[in-house]
């Protein structure tokens, strides 16, 4: 490293014009960039070809207008206003008593019944489909419209899983000031930190990293389809990892500044010490995310590649960047020793035992509630929104709840709707014959279950359609996509994950020249991920709200990255004190104390930044950001301030044994069992 900072130091002019050119590239590069990324998420072809040919459905979820008509009235009279609904969204599919007969969408009362709006474009100009709770809700268009069409004395409703999504905040804020209130937690959080002007290098080195990331995005692009999953990736991700990276090296610097050095000389001694602990991180993460490519769900795959990109790049630009700039710095240092972290480093290691174990009993107690998750569609027992006095209207009338989740099925030729109907947990189908219902030789079927497809038994419903269906017939809908990505996705998690085991176990392996604390670091991280689930279980899924089948995945793909950061810095700090000391619980108070502010610091940022980005009216999005924000309090307090040290002190020096036939492997010297 210090040949490499000797190296980059001789051509610190040619490195910031290339930094410069970079900038302006990227910058240049990133609506570009932007204007090519895919927005298509669907993977399960049913729901593409039905979305392909009727400009609606598969995937979308439909309105369900609920009429209670007055004394005396026919069901047929809602035929105008259903008729007045297809009028006023000229691309929607539109079903009801009206078109079909069908007595079962009439209640026992004889006067509720119920239909099916499934919109084209929605009202606001957007397409159809979307997380739960983030499509436009047109309820009350749908409703306003009808009422001037229906009998004197009818009750409309509009129900529907969207609607019963519990309303949220529209004011929320928007993706530019969610990255604005990022950064700007950033340079607060650094100006506490530093509290000069090296404040903003971390910031610059992120920003710079960002942009030359999509840039490297934009030429992916040209050969490959890239999801704009990377939209939100990269900025995020890029606030997290490079600004890690950042302070790292800056605090390493400021040591070196401290303890005498100046200019070049501080420079490549802070390189030595951290810039090596940087590259290896950064590998870590950076294989770790690509291993995602494993999973057969293209967005997951775009996100790994992403996140391996900025990973990449925040390595490259901290190492090369960030050199020069500190070289030319003439900021005053002032040397603080950090007592407070030095003094809960040693108040961990005396009590070593019972923190291990309260801390680590507590985070197995929520990993344990983790593995209750259900990453199935809520239920409307669950959800009180505005369209719950729909679902009380048709529970009254004795009209099963499964039928606000109909089941799409893509026939073609001629259908036979009385097939379906024969199979188990079917209410109705239904099955009209107009030209919004059968186009270019296909026909849908909207088959309303008696179960909502939230449920064990909704689910099994899906399952026995897709077995009874005939050739030509294809069982498509939102719950057949929900079944078909969680086969594909966690069917491939072990997999992903014992390749980030044996990635991560090696490259640790390496930079420690262990064979136990790879395999700390590995449990720690598959335990942090347990836990941050188990409190996401606790906190919203017992409340009522869906954690969203997509979550777990992302959320792993996000903490992971973060929390190796994380754990690379403290362990390379201790291993540094080791090799100068021999001693392993002065390793484990010097290691902490020297980057306890560090970790601290990175790990706020990102919880105010998350945090922002949880200010949104969209559920997915806000349980998503919520968990991550949560995920990394989790882990920088109960796993890298209380648990990972208790557990080294434990461990003494069977941290750093590594024998020989090891070492031969790893083309690293030996660390063989010596005494204490």
């Amino acid at each position: 490293m210090e040949r490499f900072s000797a190296f980059v130091l001789r051509r610190r002019r040619l490195v910031a014009l290339l930094a410069l050119v970079g900038f302006f590239a990227g910058l240049g590069a990133t609506p570009v960039a932007v204007q090519r990324l895919s927005e298509d998420y669907t993977v399960f072809e049913v729901n593409k070809e039905i979305t392909g040919i009727y400009g609606n459905g598969g995937y979308q979820r439909p309105f369900v207008p609920v009429v209670v008509l007055p004394e005396g009235s026919s069901p047929e009279a809602v035929g105008a206003a259903f008729a007045a609904v297809a009028a006023r969204l000229p691309e929607a599919r539109v079903v009801s008593y009206a078109d079909t007969r069908e007595p079962r969408l009439v209640g026992s009362d004889g006067r509720t019944t119920f239909g099916l709006v499934f919109p084209g474009t929605y009202s606001d100009g957007s397409p159809p489909g979307g997380g739960l709770g983030e499509t436009p809700d047109d309820g009350p268009l749908i409703a306003e419209t009808m009422r001037p069409h229906l009998p004197p004395g009818s009750v409309v409703h509009v129900t529907g899983l969207d609607r019963l999504v519990p309303s949220a905040d529209a004011g929320g804020v928007n993706v530019p000031s969610k990255i604005l209130i990022g950064l700007l937690a950033t340079v607060v959080v650094l100006l506490l930190v530093f509290r000069s002007a090296l404040a903003f290098v971390p910031v610059l080195v992120s920003v710079l990293a960002v942009f030359l990331s999509f840039l490297v995005i934009l030429l992916l692009t040209l050969v490959m389809t890239v999801h704009d999953v990377a939209l939100t990736t990269m900025p995020l991700l890029g606030l997290g990892i490079a600004v890690d990276y950042s302070l790292l090296l800056v605090a390493r610097w400021r040591e070196e500044r401290a303890r005498g050095f100046a200019g070049d000389e501080a420079v490549h001694r802070a390189m030595a010490a951290a810039g090596r602990s940087i590259l290896f991180s950064g590998v870590a993460v950076a294989i770790g995310l690509l291993t995602m490519i494993v999973l057969p769900v293209p967005f997951l795959r775009s996100l790994g590649l992403a996140g391996m990109i900025i990973a990449a790049v925040s390595v490259v630009t901290t190492l090369t960047v960030l050199p020069v700039l500190l070289a030319r710095s003439r900021s005053r240092v002032s040397h603080h020793e950090p007592r407070a972290w030095a003094a809960w480093a040693r108040w961990v290691v005396r009590r070593r035992i019972p923190a291990a174990v309260l801390t680590g009993g507590l985070l197995l107690a929520l990993a344990w509630a983790g593995l209750g998750v259900d990453l199935g569609l809520p239920e409307s027992r669950d959800l009180r929104g505005p369209g719950t006095p729909g679902v009380a209207a048709l529970e009254r009338a004795g009209i099963p709840t499964g039928v606000i989740t109909p089941i799409e099925v893509l026939v073609t030729g001629q259908p036979k709707p009385e097939s379906l109907a024969k199979v188990a947990g079917v209410h109705a189908v239904l099955a009209p014959d107009t030209p919004k219902w059968r186009r270019d030789g296909t026909a849908i079927l909207s088959v309303l279950p008696v179960a909502e497809n939230g449920s064990a038994e909704g689910e099994a419903t899906v399952a026995r359609l897709g077995a009874a269906v005939p050739e030509g017939t294809q069982v498509g809908g939102n719950v057949a996509q929900s079944m078909d990505f969680r086969d594909r996705a966690y069917g491939a998690f072990p997999w992903m994950l014992g390749l980030i085991a044996l990635v991560t176990f090696v490259l640790l392996a390496r930079a420690f020249r262990s064979l136990l604390l790879p395999i700390k670091a590995i449990v720690l991280n598959l335990l942090s991920l347990g836990a941050v689930i188990g409190a996401m279980v606790l906190i919203w899924q017992s409340g009522g709200m869906s954690i969203g089948e997509f979550v777990p995945l992302t959320i792993f793909a996000f903490l992971y990255g973060l929390s190796m950061d994380y754990e690379v810095f403290i362990l390379a700090r201790m291993r540094e004190e080791y090799d100068r000391s021999g001693d392993s619980r002065r390793a484990v108070v010097e290691g902490v104390s020297r980057t306890g502010r560090l970790v601290t610091s990175a790990a706020l940022i990102l919880i105010v930044s998350f945090a922002a980005l949880a200010m949104t009216p969209e559920m997915d999005v806000r349980i998503f950001a919520g968990g991550l924000a949560l995920g990394i309090l989790i882990d920088a307090t109960l796993i890298r301030g209380v648990l990972l040290p208790a557990l080294v002190a434990m461990m003494g020096r069977w941290n750093w044994w590594l024998p020989g036939w090891a070492a031969t492997l790893l083309r690293v010297p030996p660390s063989p069992l010596v005494s204490p």
